[in-house]
């Protein structure tokens, strides 16, 4: 039997266990190191779109101008997932702006 030395992509821990598996019948890892951001993943995905390296390629493709239909191309991901990444990367942001100016106080109640 091969072992295979597994590190969360997340936060880097080696304290990893295995933690089932998806609908497509892969495998999921559970990183158990209480900072870590995300708790599970996977280590090949049966989807393209599901890499996370994937998702940052969709955003700085789109930054560079690229279209929807060509960005599905390059990737081998849907011209629909592609807009749907941007859609929510979109909101994100917005929501993140929202917060940062609820936060400000005008000047003239400053002075």
């Amino acid at each position: 039997m091969v072992y295979i030395k597994v590190l969360c992509p997340h936060c880097g821990s080696d304290d990893i266990v295995l933690h089932g598996k998806n609908t497509n019948g892969k495998q999921r890892l559970l990183c158990r190191n209480p900072e870590c951001s995300h708790k599970t993943f996977q280590l090949d995905y049966a989807y393209n779109a599901c890499k996370p390296d994937i998702k940052q390629q969709i955003i700085d493709m789109a930054m560079n101008g690229s279209g929807t239909r060509d960005t599905g191309r390059v990737l081998n991901v849907s011209k629909d997932t592609v807009t749907s990444v941007l859609k929510k990367q979109k909101n994100s942001q917005s929501k993140l702006m929202k917060n940062t100016f609820q936060n400000l106080i005008p000047i003239d109640k400053l002075i």
